[in-house]
């Protein structure tokens, strides 16, 4: 088996897109939480997501622990938590961080979206562990994704710009 050499294969992967996620999970001692860039929807019947941990993840062993984790997509302007979920030692549900408990899982007010999970399987994968969650619950904003790539933070170019549709499409669409 030919391996590459992990410095070139970092830098390689290190161009790809990625959503940047603080997923978020109820420990015995409260609430804990970490960014995450392994995230990705999986499957629609079941809704199912994935999210891939380091095995010495002292989040990953909370998550096993409670069978249930959530997933907070950060969006444009929310590089500090992102940084903040980040870096070790960091008092990361103190001031300034503002959250809240949904669904017996802590959530951060004013992230882009929101995704409640019970853990449904967890897949060994080389120095990871990937975790599959049935989605139980989940919630969106209208803002800008925040996302990383060449190791620094943006969103998508041109988010702004899309059509949106018009009010009256909006609410022939509920009433089908």
């Amino acid at each position: 088996m030919t391996t590459v050499d992990g410095h070139r294969f970092r830098a390689v992967m290190a161009a790809v897109c990625a959503p940047v996620t603080v997923v978020t999970t109820t420990g015995a001692d409260g609430p804990r939480g970490a960014t995450v860039s392994s995230f990705t929807s999986l499957s629609l019947d079941p809704p199912l997501v994935s999210v891939a941990f380091d095995r010495r993840s002292a989040l990953l062993a909370e998550i096993l622990d409670a069978g249930r984790f959530g997933v907070n997509l950060l969006g444009q302007g929310q590089d500090d938590l992102a940084v903040r979920f980040a870096t070790r030692g960091a008092d990361r549900f103190g001031d300034p961080t503002t959250w809240f408990t949904d669904r017996g899982l802590p959530r951060l007010r004013d992230a882009a979206g929101w995704v409640a999970c019970d853990l449904d399987r967890v897949v060994e994968a080389g120095d990871h562990l990937l975790l599959f969650g049935l989605v139980t619950d989940l919630g969106r904003t209208d803002l800008p994704p925040l996302v990383y790539a060449h190791r620094t933070f943006g969103t998508h170019s041109r988010f702004a710009e899309r059509p949106r549709p018009l009010i009256t499409d909006q609410i022939a669409a509920c009433a089908r």
